[in-house]
């Protein structure tokens, strides 16, 4: 397969597949990413670790109903799960364990077939690619002018996309009748929502591995047209941004986005779909776009609202002043979230990191001030009873210091990179030195 892969195959076609997915190393293989996933139980309540107790007599069961034919997915369990800054919920399916293993054996099938097509400027759920990298992506294009944006929002993609087209997709270049059954079989899984159970007429189903894949195989063409036509085109997933240079080309973009999602069954949201001017010099007022969790606006990438308020209920939740923990057991549970959550968001401005650090030295506070039976609040003379630096010897992550850390790194990499390239590097000033 790796040969045909770099090669290509006769008429752009892989007959033959079928036998790769029920293949042991790629079922095992399978279990192990399904493992390191670490997710719940589906209907039938087999955990990973049930699963794995039978290891081997299982994924033999699986080869062997994937070899005959007999094999059929369970109902997807639903759950509702809350939608960041917003009253409303978000419905995530689970799969069950075994059908979790054969949909990640199949998609590391498929996945380097249509791989090899998709276009650079698409960053979700692919191999070796990340939100950070349509970021740059992003910064790169505003940085060249770039400035008119196209902020296009896909309506329930996941939830509308039309069967029978997503599978004319996948048969442009997948002939085997077997895989194609089994993609339809996990189209068509009976979804459990509570005590009632029904089957999807369209779309894939959040939370399903082999979803990313195919709602990727279905904005494909989009790419391809947009790509073809001229156009800077950043996606992730069903989010995705169009930049121009010119108020007269956004529009054109425009256009060609809303004929080419009507033709595919989709729908652009009327509300959040817009052309959005990004200004980089000092003139007028700033128009500002939402993107992977940042809001760009004038020369800034800013924490998103949104996603200020999910970190801000997130350490609401572990710094609750009845919440029993010691204050050192209370800061590390704080520090996991503040440490993955900067990790992404340290592109930001200072001042976003200096106010939340505030906040969270205020929450603490009032646990101190509620166990001494105080007044329960982080306000009036606690700042002088627990100082700063009192949080700072208990380990308490300092966004701000770790801000200040960030830049220093990024700038000495900038001069290193300028030095190499043979240009004048700016010196920077390192601690200890005049």
């Amino acid at each position: 397969m790796l040969t045909a892969l770099e090669q290509g195959v006769k008429g752009g076609k892989w007959f033959r597949l079928v036998d790769k997915v029920y293949a042991e190393r790629n079922l095992r293989a399978a279990f192990e990413k399904v493992k390191a996933n670490r997710g719940a139980a589906g209907v039938d309540h087999q955990t990973i670790e049930m699963f794995e107790r039978d290891l081997e007599a299982n994924l033999e069961k699986l080869a062997q109903a994937l070899k005959d034919g007999t094999y059929g997915p369970k109902e997807v369990k639903r759950e509702w799960i809350p939608k960041p800054g917003s009253q409303d919920k978000r419905p995530l399916g689970i799969p069950t364990v075994r059908d979790r293993v054969v949909q990640t054996a199949l998609r590391s099938v498929l996945e380097p077939i249509f791989e090899r097509n998709f276009k650079e400027h698409s960053y979700g759920f692919r191999p070796g690619r990340c939100c950070k990298d349509a970021l740059r992506r992003v910064d790169y294009l505003l940085e060249r002018g770039y400035t008119w944006v196209v902020d296009a929002d896909l309506k329930s993609y996941f939830d509308t996309i039309p069967h029978d087209k997503l599978m004319e997709r996948v048969r442009e270049q997948v002939a085997d009748g077997r895989v194609l059954e089994l993609i339809e079989l996990f189209l068509k899984q009976g979804v459990m929502d509570g005590l009632r159970t029904w089957t999807p007429e369209q779309g894939t189903p959040q939370g399903a591995v082999i979803s990313p894949l195919l709602s990727n195989i279905y904005l494909d063409p989009l790419d391809q047209t947009l790509a073809r036509e001229g156009f800077e085109m950043v996606r992730y997933a069903d989010d995705f941004m169009i930049l121009c240079r010119s108020e007269e080309e956004a529009r054109e973009a425009m256009k060609r986005v809303q004929e080419w999602t009507a033709q595919a069954s989709l729908k652009l949201h009327p509300e959040k779909t817009r052309i959005v001017h990004v200004k980089r010099d000092d003139q007028g007022p700033h128009d500002s776009f939402d993107f992977l969790g940042y809001c760009f606006w004038w020369k800034y990438k800013l924490v998103r609202r949104k996603s200020l308020t999910k970190i801000k209920d997130t350490i609401r939740d572990k710094t609750r002043r009845r919440n029993g923990n010691s204050l050192d057991t209370t800061i590390r549970d704080v520090n996991r979230s503040l440490r993955g959550w900067f990790g992404y968001f340290k592109h930001s401005t200072k001042g976003t990191f200096t106010k939340l650090d505030k906040f969270i030295r205020r929450r603490l506070r009032s646990i101190l001030l509620q166990r001494n039976k105080r007044k329960s609040h982080g306000w009036g003379n606690a700042h002088k009873l627990w100082p700063n630096a009192y949080f700072a010897r208990h380990g308490l992550l300092s966004l701000s210091a770790a801000y200040a850390e960030a830049s220093q790194s990024s700038r000495r990499r900038t001069t290193d990179w300028r030095a190499g390239c043979g240009k004048p590097a700016r010196p920077v000033r390192r601690e200890g030195e005049p």
